[in-house]
């Protein structure tokens, strides 16, 4: 049994998702791409994992395929390795005609997607997510990026894939704390617009994976329909992402982005309780549905260690930037404020955490 949600971009494409379906990828992919040579890029621990069943039933359905494999981990987005893929994509003859699949989690579609979208000026590109975290979050959208040393996501181009195929018997094969990633970012979906999936997530039945990751498709897909270039709505998909953000680059990129993620949204909750923003008691709320999931709530840094970090985030603005800010669980708005504004959110939101 399969959810099928549609996301209607300037490219509009299916996100699929099911338990089981990860040996049909070839059938949910043939129709899509009119050339017959594919690149699989994926990382070294998803290759020993799922990469041989994946290339199969790509070649089961008539494709030419061969791999490309980099090593795991946020350490390897960076443009070193991303022009090693490149390199490797011209070595194995990829024409305009041909296509990428990004097999993994979200460090590797943003670099396939990435690669994909500016080798030979943009050939195709599907998405393969075999976390949470990519399910829910990085494989929709069109976002692809690499790190620079200034920070996260800073050299990227936006380009939505042709099909995500979604199997969700990949997160049985999870360590805990990548699989809890994705749940701090399901949480954050909740807690923009659906206080229901909010509590599904605060009490996860795992049973009902398939039906709550479609359910995350649609709300980000939502936004993304109505905002794909990330000027308006869109920036609602944030919350929490400034300071967390913040905490990841101050950590060397060793605090996984859905753990920092968490810690941003029980940070803003409070700031935004303390200056009257938000409803009592949220940032509670926030903070029990992530330690139900096994996540962090507070920061190891100081709030002006992570002042320093977040005025290089790519949402500034000039002298502005935008920060989500939590009224209550379900319901979000935006706040646009002078960037040494944040020196006391962060100094609110780390008080009491």
């Amino acid at each position: 049994m399969t959810e099928t949600v549609r996301i209607n971009t300037s490219r509009p494409y299916d996100v699929i998702i099911g338990s089981g379906i990860l040996d049909s990828c070839g059938e949910y992919l043939y129709d899509l791409l009119w050339g017959k040579r594919l690149a699989v890029v994926t990382d070294d621990i998803v290759a020993g994992l799922y990469l041989e069943r994946v290339m199969k039933s790509l070649e089961s359905s008539g494709f030419r395929v061969f791999s490309v494999v980099f090593p795991h981990g946020e350490g390897s987005k960076n443009m070193g390795v991303l022009a090693d893929i490149l390199e490797k994509l011209a070595e194995g003859g990829l024409t305009r005609a041909d296509a990428v699949v990004a097999l993994g989690g979200g460090v590797t579609g943003d670099m396939a997607g990435f690669a994909a979208s500016v080798y030979q000026r943009g050939i195709p590109f599907a998405q393969i997510p075999t976390t949470l975290l990519a399910a829910v979050d990085s494989s929709v959208g069109g976002k692809t990026a690499v790190d620079l040393a200034a920070g996260k996501n800073l050299a990227g181009v936006f380009a939505q894939p042709v099909r995500v195929i979604c199997d969700t018997d990949t997160f049985n094969t999870l360590p805990p704390e990548v699989f809890a990633d994705g749940c701090a970012e399901s949480i954050k979906y909740g807690v923009l617009t659906d206080p229901e999936l909010f509590e599904s997530f605060s009490r996860l039945d795992k049973s009902r994976l398939s039906e709550l990751v479609a359910r995350c498709v649609r709300i980000k897909g939502d936004y993304v329909e109505r905002d794909e270039f990330d000027t308006g709505d869109r920036r609602f998909l944030n919350l929490g992402h400034t300071m967390g953000h913040a905490i990841e680059k101050l950590s060397g990129y060793t605090f996984p982005h859905g753990h920092a993620v968490g810690v941003g949204m029980v940070m803003i909750a409070r700031a935004g309780e303390k200056l009257g923003l938000t409803e009592a008691g949220t940032a509670e709320a926030i903070a029990a549905a992530l330690e139900n999931n096994d996540l962090p709530v507070s920061s190891p840094y100081s709030p002006e260690e992570l002042y320093s970090a977040a005025i290089g985030d790519k949402k500034r603005m000039g002298g502005k930037i935008t920060v989500v800010i939590p009224e209550k669980i379900g319901s979000c708005s935006l706040k646009t404020m002078p960037v040494n504004e944040l020196l006391e959110l962060a100094r609110l939101g780390k008080e009491g955490v």
